[in-house]
């Protein structure tokens, strides 16, 4: 065996090397990635976008490595893809834009799986959050897929995040009914429905004088879970509640008098 030849393999068995080393350290940190994502409060979602960025972040690397071994100038290379990187992030801005939006989702953690939130636009409950998307569910059974990038700009109401909920009803009664009457039922219907809590307590008072009745505000808390049933119980029972008390719930309506002169006049004329 000739000495160049030599020479060429021991020059190729370094760059194996290096090349193996390379590798081995890629592995080790990847591993090191995920033992540190599972320790950490990301959502598990998450953990897989981040170990394939590092991935492949540890082969450019190595990549870059093992060119500048062989002697070949790295810059045009790092230029070359820096201008593919350029151009595949303005192609696919929307994309990313998405992917962004879904790392801030996960991280953040406005809402969670399950939860009922309002976006704005669309309201549902959260049935999946992926990078690029999330997935709502309706209460009519529909299924929404939302852009992330959309979703994280948007302004998020998460109705299920807190643990009570405060439900409000708008309760009328005629001004010639008995307002110390009207305000005790709103209280005994709250003491004795098995949804609403006794702390924070229920709120009740006159709102104001409208054109055919007197309002009163009507604010009785529960569990989160319990909203519905709650909100349902108050409005289907106030008005049972109202008619055994003799309450009158008016509409509205016009009261037209007729003045004394002009109905004798109309009597005259006929």
């Amino acid at each position: 065996m000739s000495e160049k030849t030599m020479d060429l393999l021991i020059y190729l068995g370094k760059a194996a090397l290096i090349f193996v080393i390379g590798f081995i350290i890629s592995l080790i940190l990847v591993h090191l990635t995920k033992k540190a994502l599972k320790k950490s409060k990301l959502d598990p979602s998450v953990h897989t976008f981040i170990v394939n960025v590092v991935r492949v972040i540890l082969w450019v690397v190595l990549l870059v490595v093992l060119i500048s071994y062989f002697g070949i100038p790295t810059a045009p290379f790092v230029t070359v893809l820096g201008a593919c990187g350029a151009a595949i992030a303005l192609a696919l801005k929307d994309s990313l834009a998405n992917v962004a939006g879904g790392i801030l989702i996960l991280i953040t953690h406005p809402f969670d799986k399950g939860d009922f939130v309002d976006l704005g636009s669309v309201a549902g409950f959260v049935e999946k959050i992926d990078i690029l998307t999330t997935t709502l569910r309706t209460r009519d059974n529909r299924i929404i897929t939302a852009p992330n990038g959309k979703v994280n700009t948007s302004m998020i109401t998460n109705w299920d995040r807190a643990d009570v909920r405060r439900v409000d009803c708008t309760i009328s009664v005629s001004y010639d009914d008995d307002l110390s009457v009207a305000r005790k039922v709103q209280e005994d219907l709250a003491a004795e429905c098995p949804y609403a809590l006794e702390t924070p307590p229920p709120f009740i008072g006159v709102r104001e004088h409208s054109d055919s009745s007197i309002v009163f505000d009507y604010f009785v808390w529960c569990k989160t879970e319990n909203y519905w049933d709650l909100k349902y119980y108050l409005e289907e029972n106030i008005t049972l509640k109202f008619k055994e008390k003799g309450i009158t719930i008016p509409y509205p309506q016009i009261d037209v008098h007729i003045d004394k002169e002009v109905k004798e006049r109309r009597n005259d004329n006929e």
